[in-house]
């Protein structure tokens, strides 16, 4: 095993990792490979223990883009406040899993005019990230005779450090500026609107404690001042997420015990202006990542100039994230296992491809794993979030990898 990874959170049963009471060779068997795995119990227990640490003022959102695979979103549409989706085809399929209208809200700096009728339609909140967005969702609704449902997405002046990728702060396509904030919610005032609140996203994947922490307090300091200035008052305030998982060696899972603890004291700093006003997590890989595992075949073994190269049935065109070409600037290896757990301490070190016809298709590079055979399962952990719909799956013409929720 990659022993400076984080803990591996399944259970080994007789030598074989394990998901929900099923092995994965049983499910080899059953299902074909490659395949996706995703733990229910570990997705409920991640959510019970974030739902402990935040105050009950703070409600959890789940942004379906991190897995939007139908049977999972219909368990987290049962375990969460709402949804977050960033197309129309994202607003279907959460309806269809039973999230309520009036807990979704759209994302996103290019909504087309149909995508913000099916909005209108579903009585959703639009998160407006221009001042042209705005006009056109008005004129949309006074069309259609609908009163639009609204939130402003602001891109603050700060953004969350150490994030693996951040969403606020500089110029960025993403919301409206918070200097130009204050001209749009007036105009806001003049509107045939519903005035929801305020998005306010400064990044993701962070494991630095201190820096979201920072971020929510940046966030709600500058809420009031847009709110103070304009007179407004809204429903709820959307932080963001922020919250990372731990996917490479020496990383370490995140306590939410601080962060809860510390909204708390937010809420209670700034209970005079705030009211009634619930405060939004939006989080996607944070509920359902560490849940996920996927599994792929080995088809050949091969020697090329002394070093090892394992060629599987799966790849990047199935997990892309996997292959370091979603967002890494150097590439570092996700946890890697065997299926089974051999008891011999022979170990050796490879290199993991797929079968695609690019060198990008990389699994792993110069991964420590027990001696491997032809048809050993590998196994790589973390892959609950971006895996199929964030990838190429088209590419090159190879079959989809299954998904299944246990």
């Amino acid at each position: 095993m990659n022993a400076p990874h984080a803990p591996l959170l399944f259970p080994i049963q007789h030598g074989e990792i394990m998901v929900s009471g099923t092995s994965l060779s049983q499910l080899a068997d059953r299902l074909g490979t490659p395949f996706f795995a995703y733990d229910a119990s570990l997705i409920r227990s991640r959510i019970a223990e974030l739902r402990a640490a935040l105050p009950s003022h703070v409600q959890l959102h789940y942004a379906i883009k991190a897995n939007p695979y139908p049977p999972l979103l219909q368990l987290m549409a049962g375990l969460v406040d709402g949804g977050d989706i960033a197309s129309s085809g994202e607003l279907a399929t959460a309806l269809h899993a039973g999230f309520k209208s009036q807990t979704i809200s759209f994302a996103g700096p290019g909504k087309r005019d149909q995508e913000l009728e099916a909005a209108l339609h579903a009585g959703i909140t639009v998160n407006i990230e221009s001042a042209g967005e705005l006009e056109r969702l008005h004129i949309l609704g006074q069309r259609l005779g609908i009163r639009p449902r609204i939130a402003l997405r602001i891109n603050p002046d700060f953004e969350l450090k150490s994030a693996g990728m951040r969403m606020g702060g500089g110029a960025k396509p993403f919301g409206i500026d918070s200097e130009q904030a204050p001209s749009i919610l007036n105009k806001i005032k003049q509107m045939e609107l519903e005035f929801q609140g305020l998005h306010i996203f400064s990044g993701s994947q962070s494991l630095n404690t201190e820096a979201i922490m920072q971020a929510h307090s940046a966030a709600l300091l500058l809420t009031h001042d847009l709110l103070s200035a304009s007179g407004l008052s809204c429903p709820h305030i959307n932080i963001g997420g922020g919250l990372g998982i731990p996917y490479f060696p020496g990383e370490q899972r995140l306590d939410p015990a601080p962060i809860g603890t510390h909204l708390q004291q937010l809420l209670e700093e700034h209970s005079a202006w705030l009211g009634e006003t619930k405060l939004i997590l939006e989080l996607g890989r944070y509920l359902v990542g560490e849940a996920g595992m996927y599994v792929t075949r080995i088809v050949e073994r091969k020697i090329s100039r002394g070093e090892t190269f394992l060629i599987c049935d799966g790849g990047m065109h199935h997990h892309l994230a996997l292959s370091g070409n979603l967002g890494q600037v150097i590439r570092k290896n996700y946890p890697v296992y065997l299926a089974h757990q051999a008891d011999t301490p022979a170990t050796e070190t490879v290199n993991i491809h797929g079968p695609l016809c690019t060198p990008l298709d990389i699994l792993g590079q110069k991964t420590t794993l027990p001696r491997t055979k032809v048809g050993d399962l590998i196994v790589v952990t973390q892959s609950g979030a971006y895996g199929p719909s964030a990838s190429p799956v088209n590419f090159l013409g190879h079959p989809p990898a299954v998904e299944v929720l246990l």
